[in-house]
């Protein structure tokens, strides 16, 4: 038995449905529920399903480098923490920079200087002394350069692993991405160890193609052991899209790690 949580995005899979009936379902299934951003979706509606929602995302612009757009990131975030309290959603979802519609970044970077080292880290304070108040936690998720988000700054699980013990809250933590540090850095198992008490969050999709565990390369059964070994008590969640038939997806998800 684990102690860990399993969750589901509703972006990724169930693609036949409306947004809504897509939660039901997943929460039908016995998981939580995470979504993506929230300006686009029937908030009332989400919270009336009496899903458990995990994660969302925490911001609608700005980056945290930038000072124009430092003020539009810690703007967005204290409106999305509105939205997370309404859900009653633990977590919100942080990347190294904006991403648009396709996972791009809004402004690209090929060299990350330490001056924007250090903007990152006091702007990530801010939102961790944001999240404080409010009683959630920020997470930061790792990215992939190499396939999905190229030209992302602070994307490498090593980069938001350093970036979140510089700034030692527990109301920030790591969205640990296993697909997107496979294809960016491998050695998994040794990295949820080296990551320990920083992580907030695991998610995980298979490679190459991004699908339920089962699909590509990844051994997920031997990271379940590792994470049993480690007392993990946070959230799983799958972030990829069915290879087939969501319910079976979300059924080779679930005996993955159970």
């Amino acid at each position: 038995m684990s102690d860990y949580s399993l969750s589901v995005s509703a972006e990724m899979v169930f693609l036949d449905l409306p947004f809504i009936e897509r939660v039901q379902r997943i929460h039908q299934l016995g998981f939580g529920v995470e979504i993506w951003h929230w300006e686009n979706k029937d908030i009332a509606a989400l919270a009336a399903t009496g899903a458990r929602f995990t994660s969302m995302t925490g911001y609608l612009t700005g980056n945290l480098t930038d000072d124009a757009e430092i003020e539009n990131l810690l703007s967005s975030a204290e409106e999305s923490l509105a939205v997370a309290a309404r859900l009653n959603c633990p977590s919100l979802n942080l990347h190294g920079t904006g991403l648009d519609n396709k996972g791009l970044p809004v402004k690209p970077v090929d060299i990350v200087t330490g001056e924007m080292w250090v903007k990152a880290v006091r702007t990530l304070e801010k939102l961790a002394a944001l999240g404080e108040k409010a009683g959630r936690v920020f997470t930061l998720e790792n990215l992939n350069t190499a396939v999905d988000h190229p030209r992302t700054p602070f994307a490498k699980a090593a980069d938001t692993l350093a970036l979140v013990e510089a700034v030692n809250s527990p109301y920030l933590k790591m969205n640990l991405d296993l697909y997107h540090a496979q294809i960016g850095e491998g050695n998994l198992i040794e990295l949820v160890q080296r990551s320990g008490g920083a992580i907030g969050e695991i998610q995980v999709a298979d490679v190459p193609g991004r699908c339920e565990p089962g699909t590509g390369e990844i051994n997920y059964r031997a990271v379940a052991k590792a994470l049993r070994a480690m007392n993990y008590r946070g959230v799983i969640a799958l972030e990829g899209w069915a290879s087939g038939d969501s319910e079976t997806a979300l059924a080779s998800f679930k005996a993955h790690f159970e």
